[in-house]
């Protein structure tokens, strides 16, 4: 483990050859802290939303209003995570990570803790895995202006604030998981999976 600032810190697992700004889709997993059901649950192989999970469901769809360069594929709230692709398309817009439902700030939110262990994606080796960031500490290592990074972390504080009203203790994992879409079959094999997520529940890794 390094050092940064004379402190240890867990290296980031994100393509360091890779601009997230750059205009491509990709392949999104948030999960809630400790995998926490804080969305709902999965009844009849189909997904009935809390309140939480609404808002989740809700803020996702808002991204575009507030990142005009962002257009969003299939998605999916589950009980402890959420699955989307979003396309970074014509990224001439150069939003800050503030500019988010209700104008949230998300440096202004408590920092996340770390959970011990953070899910491994499902996909083969031939995709590109990489992981944000952690959430501790962002106001100095900030994302990058239009970038994946900055939609994310903007979509998980505005679910947080108003999440936090219903469940002062709700938290996201301190890190998200993207992957690279590279070709058509790909992007269709993801697609397929996220829409395929409520009926296969009871096999889901994610499924404490």
């Amino acid at each position: 483990m390094k050092k940064f600032q004379n402190k240890y810190r867990i290296p980031s697992a994100r393509a360091v050859w890779w601009n997230y700004s750059n205009e491509g889709l990709y392949f999104v997993t948030i999960c809630t802290y400790c995998k926490l059901l804080s969305f709902g649950a999965i009844a009849n192989q189909e997904m009935e939303l809390s309140e939480i999970g609404k808002l989740a469901h809700q803020f996702w769809y808002e991204i575009p209003k507030h990142f005009s360069f962002a257009k969003l594929h299939a998605f999916v709230v589950m009980p402890n995570h959420v699955h989307g692709i979003i396309e970074i398309s014509n990224n001439v817009e150069t939003l800050h990570a503030t500019s988010v439902p209700n104008e949230i700030d998300a440096t202004s939110l408590p920092n996340e803790m770390d959970a011990t262990s953070v899910p491994n994606e499902m996909h083969s080796t031939s995709v590109q895995h990489a992981t944000s960031l952690p959430d501790k500490n962002k106001a100095a290592i900030s994302p990058k202006r239009g970038s994946l990074a900055s939609i994310i972390r903007s979509y998980k504080a505005a679910v947080t604030k108003d999440a936090r009203f219903i469940d002062p203790d709700f938290m996201w994992q301190s890190r998200f998981h993207d992957h690279i879409i590279r070709d058509d079959q790909e992007y269709h094999r993801i697609v397929n999976y996220i829409n395929d997520n409520p009926q296969k529940w009871e096999e889901d890794k994610y499924n404490p």
